[in-house]
């Protein structure tokens, strides 16, 4: 047998492994767990569990999506906080999976929601998608859920309270091969507020920010914990670098899919629980998010 040939049989060995591995990573999730501990909960009378579900994308995983929601139930948590892109907002196609899947978590526990690019898109443009998404919200509302635009509430659980915030940035945030000027003043203009001005009110601050190409001003308008989505895990990953693109098309992000801390602040970016445009992941399972805060 030739070099030539024992080359062609190994790129074809290569490649069907790929394939395979690519649709295994396409059709299943994991649950990836995190810790986050900080002297601020130390008010805390127990572990607080928190789920943080992200860029689903209309995806279904089991009939009906039993398989996640079953996943969620067994993390049995105090809170779910959703980060955005749980639908695909483009035209004609609908958001079904996405609301009957969010429409059953209320029965679980409290349920708060802050938008995507996807969700955005769909509000900020009324000629093209109607009232499409004003009915999503209404639906959702109405079982419980919890939407966070721009917004902020506080949550009292296990003997501490939490401020959770929601950020909604426009589209041009979102723009391709584009990175917007995203400065804390302009975190503290959406939300109308700065967490440290305001700490007297609860012990620790959690951000939903949607996009983690921001994270620098973030972390400088003061949230403990800020929990993003968005990058889908950079679609591919390499042990010890991380994603390789983003939605915008940057190469290597910062955060594409861990845990890291900033000093005293933590940030945690989801890889996400679907895909819609370029249906790929390697390396880059899909995941449910876990959070365990203690003091």
């Amino acid at each position: 047998m030739s070099m030539w040939t024992v080359f062609i049989l190994l790129v074809i060995i290569a490649s069907v492994f790929l394939a395979a591995e690519i649709w295994r990573e396409t059709h299943s999730f994991s649950v990836t767990r995190y810790q986050v501990k900080s002297e601020k909960l130390k008010g805390l009378n127990r572990d607080v569990k928190i789920v943080f579900l992200s860029d689903l994308h209309n995806c279904v995983y089991g009939k009906e999506n039993e398989d996640l929601l079953s996943s969620v139930r067994r993390e049995n948590p105090d809170l779910i906080l959703i980060g955005g892109d749980m639908l695909v907002g483009k035209t004609g196609v609908p958001h079904d999976a996405a609301l009957d899947f969010v429409r059953q978590l209320p029965v679980i526990c409290p349920v708060i929601y802050a938008n995507g690019n996807h969700e955005q898109r769909r509000k900020s443009d009324p000629e093209l998608y109607g009232s499409i998404h004003q009915e999503y919200e209404r639906i959702l509302k109405e079982s419980g859920v919890k939407f966070l635009e721009n917004d902020a509430c506080i949550m009292e659980v296990g003997g501490g309270k939490l401020l959770i915030c929601g950020l909604a940035l426009e589209m041009e945030a979102y723009a391709k091969f584009k990175k917007a000027h995203i400065t804390a003043g302009n975190i503290e203009a959406y939300m109308g507020f700065s967490p440290v001005e305001n700490s007297v009110a609860y012990d620790y601050s959690i951000l939903l920010a949607h996009n983690p190409s921001y994270v620098d001003a973030y972390l400088e308008w003061g949230a403990d914990l800020i929990l993003s989505g968005h990058l889908h895990g950079g679609l591919v990953r390499i042990p010890g670098i991380g994603g390789i693109i983003t939605p915008q098309g940057f190469l290597f992000p910062k955060h594409s899919g861990e845990m890291k801390r900033h000093g005293d602040q933590t940030v945690i970016v989801s890889r996400g629980l679907g895909s819609h445009t370029l249906n790929i992941r390697l390396f880059n399972i899909p995941e449910v998010v876990s959070v365990t805060i203690r003091s």
